[in-house]
């Protein structure tokens, strides 16, 4: 939800009732990483005061973006770096895929020596459409 890297007593206790308010039930169990803010601001919450508080390493988590950095929903992410607005990044990348299709090299079908030829005269032509003065 928020992830910050400090975070202080006061901003922990607004987090847990923002969670509270939108939960209608009371957890069982609240899980967090080790700052010490959450266990001050749990007990100033009297909903929390009794509910078990299990801490969990960051360092145990890094490890689920490198697996899912291949899958497919994540080149999607990757492509939309260096976009600032998402609906502008969508509508792009809608028009731009089924375009890309058509002129990107496919690799699997090529030798080694014929796509680095390829690949070469496709630089070559987009040096010259991004700086006509090359010619």
């Amino acid at each position: 939800m928020l992830l910050q890297k400090c975070r202080d007593k006061a901003a922990a206790k607004r987090f847990f009732k923002r969670v509270l308010a939108s939960c209608p039930e009371v957890p069982h169990k609240i899980v967090t990483d080790q700052l010490r803010s959450y266990p001050a601001a749990k007990a100033d919450i009297p909903e929390l005061a009794n509910i078990k508080h299990i801490f969990v390493k960051a360092s145990a988590r890094l490890n689920n973006r490198a697996k899912n950095s291949h899958q497919p929903t994540r080149e999607g992410e990757r492509r939309m770096r260096g976009f600032r607005d998402a609906n502008r990044t969508q509508a792009f990348l809608s028009s731009f895929g089924p375009i890309r299709q058509h002129l990107a090299l496919k690799r699997h079908l090529l030798r080694a020596p014929l796509y680095r030829k390829q690949l070469a005269a496709w630089h070559r032509f987009t040096e010259f459409t991004q700086n006509p003065s090359v010619f």
